[in-house]
């Protein structure tokens, strides 16, 4: 059995890593809202500020399972699948061809390592049944 001192400690450690990761997200989402990212012609740089304007939405998004961590599976499971598609796709993008870069690896790392690897331990420190956080609403 795990002691509660033990328990509450992983949950602030949760709590601090999803907090830090979020920011990540954040903050590349809102550099990406307000710096030019090279789209050119065609409507390609107002396509870059919507989709860094996801990504924001996606990092204050997590932010807000921080509070209450335990209880939020549902939401933090719908978050991570949303992360991993994306990262899906940025690494077909790489298989098709697009440059693998620095930026790009940890981007992708974010999204198909850390992200998925937060979840599990959201689902450890949360309810212990799928079906019970499957009802709580956001």
């Amino acid at each position: 059995m795990v002691s509660p001192v033990s328990a509450w400690s992983e949950k602030r450690t949760l709590q601090t890593c999803v907090v830090l990761a979020g920011l990540v997200a954040v903050w590349a989402g809102a550099w990406g809202v307000l710096h030019d990212l090279g789209g050119h012609g065609g409507g390609l740089a107002s396509h870059e500020r919507y989709l860094s304007g996801l990504l924001l939405a996606i990092g204050l998004a997590f932010w807000t399972t921080v509070s209450d961590i335990e209880d939020k599976t549902a939401r933090f499971r719908l978050l991570t699948a949303l992360v991993v598609v994306g990262g899906i796709s940025r690494l077909l993008g790489v298989a098709l061809g697009d440059t693998l870069s620095w930026s790009i690896g940890g981007a992708l790392a974010m999204e198909l390592l850390v992200a998925p690897l937060l979840c599990l331990w959201q689902g450890r420190v949360g309810p212990t049944t799928v079906l019970a956080s499957a009802w709580r609403p956001f």
